[in-house]
């Protein structure tokens, strides 16, 4: 059976993940982690990505970004990080073969409600797969860009963020205010079967002209 088309629209933002091949591990030491957030900014750049949200979990990744221009860019973004992390990966711990699943998986984030939700949902990860008790504990997140302003180019702040408040500091405020509650189970898994399937979050407009990435 051929797999769904993803759906990718301008100025829309889209939930990604990346997984490694047969859940292996994508991150060994530090440097892997700091390594793939160099090559993450680099390849935004240049394919005219944001990116509002990520984790980098041991052997998947999560990022919520939204291209500016072109649709297509998201698809080139993840196709050029995933080639040059992999060819770094496989010469500093000296192996061969594909690192990520063939595959990228992507929901589009078609209603503003489902933002904040997948925000969160990114930057919960580790507190939901018990690695720590609370986000802030995670180093490998925007969570501490997003919720404390720690300076990163490689965070841009949605336009739906920058509603939060008139400054830096009320938009952290509130933000933080999102995390003094757990996500409902229920939004958790609508989460997941939606990534699952490669399926919107939410009504895409009958207007809205659908594309498909590799």
């Amino acid at each position: 059976m051929p797999r769904p088309p993803r759906l990718l629209l301008p100025e829309t933002p889209l939930h990604l993940i990346q997984r490694g091949n047969n859940r292996g591990a994508c991150f060994v030491y530090r440097s892997d982690a700091l390594k793939y957030l160099e090559l993450l900014d680099e390849a935004r750049r240049e394919c005219s990505v944001d990116i509002h949200a990520y984790v980098l979990m041991t052997n998947h990744v999560h990022l919520l970004a939204t291209p500016r221009e072109q649709p297509e860019g998201i698809s080139m973004m993840m196709k050029a990080l995933g080639q040059r992390y992999a060819q770094y990966f496989n010469r500093r711990h000296q192996r061969t073969g594909g690192l990520f699943e063939g595959r990228y998986r992507a929901s589009l984030v078609a209603e503003e409600r489902y933002l904040f939700a997948c925000y969160r949902y990114i930057e919960l990860n580790p507190v939901r797969a018990g690695m720590v008790e609370a986000p802030g504990d995670y180093p490998w997140s925007s969570y501490h860009a997003n919720a404390h302003g720690s300076a990163t180019p490689l965070v841009t702040p949605h336009p739906v963020y920058v509603a939060l408040g008139g400054s830096a500091a009320k938009r952290q405020r509130h933000y933080l205010e999102l995390f003094y509650s757990e996500l409902p189970e229920s939004q958790v898994d609508e989460i997941r079967q939606q990534m699952r399937r490669n399926r919107p979050l939410g009504q895409v407009p009958a207007s809205a002209a659908s594309g498909s990435g590799p």
